[in-house]
């Protein structure tokens, strides 16, 4: 998306600054509770009808997915998938327009209102990561993961890991987006970078098999992301 007002454009650039300024002073980086709930509630319930409010909506699939989707040449069909952490819906909607059946999920209901608004077409439900329904267990074809891991501190981050591939069914897939760090080493967050291991627990921990695992810059903040693709065989 470009044009007056819109992500790019420097009215919604400075609101957008000084939002992370003002979420970053309520912001105890799960100190209290690190799922970090309350936290990202009130990015959306103080955010009004402003897309500048929410640091990470850029008003377009992130491009690392948009580039995937094309170069995969995703012919869906009736194929099932699931959108985590969906936001203001664009990478959901993305996933619509491959030919995915997709569900959008996000824990705010604000930021359902908000996505189910703009894309009235795909279906969007508030609903838990780590208390997902349970008829999602094993039900889709591809899982698409981008920035929910890299949010989270390291002790709920495995058990996220788990459920976003319980999601998968036998010959589905798993598509995780997140920012690349280095090492096994700590690092300061939010956001907090995933290392090429936690990324591969999916593999050693969680029975599905790599397909691709790619460091790339990211065309957006010019930061190294991973890429990585993976099947449950």
């Amino acid at each position: 998306m470009s044009g007056a007002d819109a992500p790019g454009d420097a009215a919604f650039e400075a609101r957008r600054l000084a939002a992370r300024a003002r979420l970053d002073a309520i912001d105890d980086a799960g100190a209290r509770d690190p799922y970090r709930r309350a936290w990202f509630e009130a990015v959306y319930d103080t955010a009004g009808a402003d897309a500048a409010q929410i640091p990470w909506a850029d008003l377009a699939p992130h491009p690392l997915l948009a580039s995937w989707l094309a170069a995969f040449g995703v012919t869906a069909n009736e194929a099932r998938a699931l959108d985590v952490g969906c936001g203001l819906g664009d990478n959901a909607a993305a996933l619509a327009a491959a030919g995915f059946r997709t569900i959008g999920f996000d824990l705010s209901p604000r930021a359902i209102g908000w996505a189910q608004s703009r894309f009235a077409d795909v279906t969007f439900v508030t609903a838990d990561l780590f208390n997902p329904p349970p008829e999602w267990h094993g039900a889709f074809d591809l899982v698409h993961e981008c920035y929910t891991l890299q949010a989270l501190p390291d002790a709920p981050r495995a058990e996220a890991i788990d459920q976003l591939a319980s999601f998968v069914r036998a010959g589905g897939r798993l598509l995780v987006i997140a920012r690349a760090r280095g090492g096994p080493g700590p690092v300061a967050g939010p956001p907090w970078p995933l290392s090429r291991d936690e990324v591969m627990s999916v593999v050693t921990q969680h029975g599905l098999t790599l397909e691709t695992i790619e460091e790339l810059t990211d065309p957006i903040d010019g930061k190294p992301h991973w890429r990585a693709l993976f099947r449950r065989t």
